[in-house]
């Protein structure tokens, strides 16, 4: 895939109809943390993806971090669903809308929705894993001296992030917070743990016990 768009350590960024208005949505819908955040994470992704040595569609790992979190924002907040799942929802509805077919807009769909769930987005397709592993590399420094120092600089001079741990912290509590019932059984619940005051975690074990079976 050509594009007209200027590398950035060394990474081509998608320059297609649908990538453009991908990048417009996000940028006009989402707050610049999460537009910078998830640029980076395609970045990062690529970069993985590169050393992993694994074969995969520019853009469609494009869309799968551009729309990653943007089921964080507020419209969300009362939809009863995980995050994950309202974002992955608003890529399918964006590809469909435009014609991509349905192998194409599962990938991208599948690459979201588990994105905050570790240890199975590896053995999935490249898109899937790749979307995982750009969240990773950006917000949890996994695989971190995986990437050059030069690289790193170069997507963090094109992408800033000052205070992110901070501020990506801030939008999961206020993007979670009103559906509490989502983060069981994921990651999310160490966050609602840390900053939401009387916030009590899903027990397991205590919903087995407590669950109507008599044994």
């Amino acid at each position: 895939m050509t594009s007209e768009l200027p590398p950035i350590a060394g990474v081509p960024v998608p320059d297609t109809a649908l990538a453009r208005e991908a990048t417009e949505l996000v940028r006009d819908t989402a707050s610049p943390l999460i537009y910078h955040h998830s640029r980076r994470v395609y970045l990062f992704g690529a970069l993985q993806g590169r050393n992993r040595d694994l074969s995969f569609d520019p853009e469609l790992l494009y869309i799968g971090a551009m729309f990653h979190d943007l089921g964080l924002a507020e419209r969300f907040h009362r939809s009863g669903r995980r995050f994950e799942v309202d974002s992955a929802d608003e890529a399918r509805r964006f590809l469909s809308a435009r014609g991509v077919p349905e192998d194409s807009v599962r990938r991208v769909w599948t690459a979201i929705a588990l994105h905050t769930t570790p240890g199975i987005p590896a053995f999935m397709e490249p898109e899937v894993a790749l979307v995982t592993a750009g969240v990773e590399y950006d917000v949890l420094g996994i695989g971190f001296n995986d990437v050059s120092d030069t690289d790193r600089a170069e997507i963090v001079t094109h992408h800033p992030r000052p205070d992110f741990k901070r501020h990506i912290l801030e939008a999961f509590t206020e993007g979670i917070r009103p559906k509490p019932e989502t983060a069981f059984g994921n990651v999310k619940a160490d966050v609602l743990q840390h900053y939401v005051p009387g916030f009590e975690r899903g027990d397991f074990v205590r919903t087995i016990l407590d669950s109507p079976w008599s044994e």
